[in-house]
């Protein structure tokens, strides 16, 4: 039998066996792993199933508190409070398990239930984070809660005062009382939003699992061709076999007609997949498709077009430039496609509206322009002696 004896360098871990081929040695390392039964250790933290860092770590922690490292304590682990600074398990039990007391770093009334695990490397992103996803909650207003742009970059820019004066701990009481003013304020808005982002949210959930659900089914109908091409392959090897066993006529003549004849059956099968594939695409684009298409209503404000100050008169104008298009027979402007009635309102418009036009010398310039008619019927600008 073999005996283990221990030699007087114990200390290194040698171990010797007596019979057998060469004696072992095994060193203890002097650098402590982390355990981790639940997640993935990687460096620089710990990630979850999808391969985010779900809770950051390093070998060189400590605790600022007890001074417990990793090399004392390998399963040591650290929280961060709501004053952003960390603290170990044993440190957080031992300190805040009777309920409120003052963080030893900066006195802050911390309780037990607000440690969260660390993310970030840097605590000062680590807060950063924590601040904007806390306004993000509240103010969540979008572009078209707006009448214009301007009031919606001076929402961004109120928001991102308030995020900031938060983060760099700038005036905290008065930020608080303008983030509940706002709150109360626009508790309805707020809620309708958080419901518009749930429902997006579960749109595109249904949308992935569809998308999933449809890879897989496309997975498993490749495996199912695949099967069944093998078992053809098989299939036809076993009839070439059996006609070779039980026929007379030449083998090259029996071996090319089995697969000319597989060659059929693999064409059919081959047809039938890409109709199958081409009613589930047109099925995909049938539902990524559906979308309800709002109409749209163009000049939704006061728009004044001034048709009541002119008309156009029955005979026409004495207009050069339209030569060419009265001289067609149906008055059509054959490269452009409009008719000059269309160019002479325009004009007409321009002209009661007061553009294009240069101001009358020597006239008010506070008071408003009147026209006339000349004696030809052309809308001119009455003079300012009128």
């Amino acid at each position: 039998m073999a005996a283990r004896v221990k030699v007087g360098g114990w200390l290194q871990g040698k171990t010797v066996r007596k019979g057998g081929p060469a004696s072992t040695t095994t060193t203890r390392s002097s650098t402590p792993q982390l355990q981790s039964t639940s997640s993935t250790v990687f460096g620089g933290g710990v990630k979850d199933a999808s391969g985010r860092t779900s809770e950051y770590f390093s070998m060189d922690d400590q605790c600022p508190v007890c001074k417990s490292d990793r090399y004392l304590n390998p399963k040591l682990r650290l929280l961060v409070s709501a004053c952003y600074h960390k603290m170990c398990e044993s440190c957080i039990d031992r300190l805040f398990t009777l309920g409120p007391a003052p963080c030893p770093i900066c006195n802050k009334v911390l309780r037990k239930l607000a440690f969260t695990p660390q993310t970030f490397e840097d605590l000062g992103v680590e807060k950063e984070v924590a601040v904007r996803r806390r306004i993000a909650k509240e103010f969540n207003k979008r572009r078209e809660d707006f009448h214009d742009l301007r009031s919606y970059n001076d929402y961004l820019e109120e928001v991102e005062d308030i995020t900031f004066n938060l983060i760099h701990d700038i005036d905290v009481a008065q930020t608080e009382a303008r983030i509940k003013a706002y709150r109360a304020e626009n508790a309805a808005l707020i809620e309708l939003n958080i419901q518009r982002e749930e429902a997006y949210a579960q749109a595109l959930k249904e949308q992935e699992g569809a998308e999933r659900r449809e890879r897989e089914l496309r997975a498993m109908e490749l495996r199912r061709e695949e099967e069944e091409e093998r078992e053809e392959r098989e299939k036809g090897k076993r009839e070439i076999i059996d006609k070779l066993e039980t026929s007379d006529a030449n083998a090259a003549k029996v071996i090319a007609k089995s697969r000319a004849n597989a060659l059929k059956r693999s064409s059919a099968r081959a047809a039938s997949t890409t109709v199958s594939h081409s009613n589930l695409l047109k099925s995909r684009a049938a539902q990524s498709t559906a979308i309800p298409d709002v109409p749209h209503v163009p000049l939704q404000d006061d728009w004044y077009a001034y048709e009541d100050l002119y008309g156009l008169r029955s005979g026409g104008y004495n207009d050069f430039m339209s030569e060419a298009v009265r001289k067609d027979r149906e008055g059509i402007m054959r490269a452009g496609g409009f008719r000059v009635e269309e160019a002479w309102e325009r004009a007409l418009r321009s002209a009661v509206a007061a553009l294009d036009l240069l101001p009358l010398s020597g006239a008010n310039p506070n008071a408003a322009p009147t026209f006339k008619l000349d004696a030809g019927g052309d809308v001119v600008m009455a003079s300012a002696n009128g």
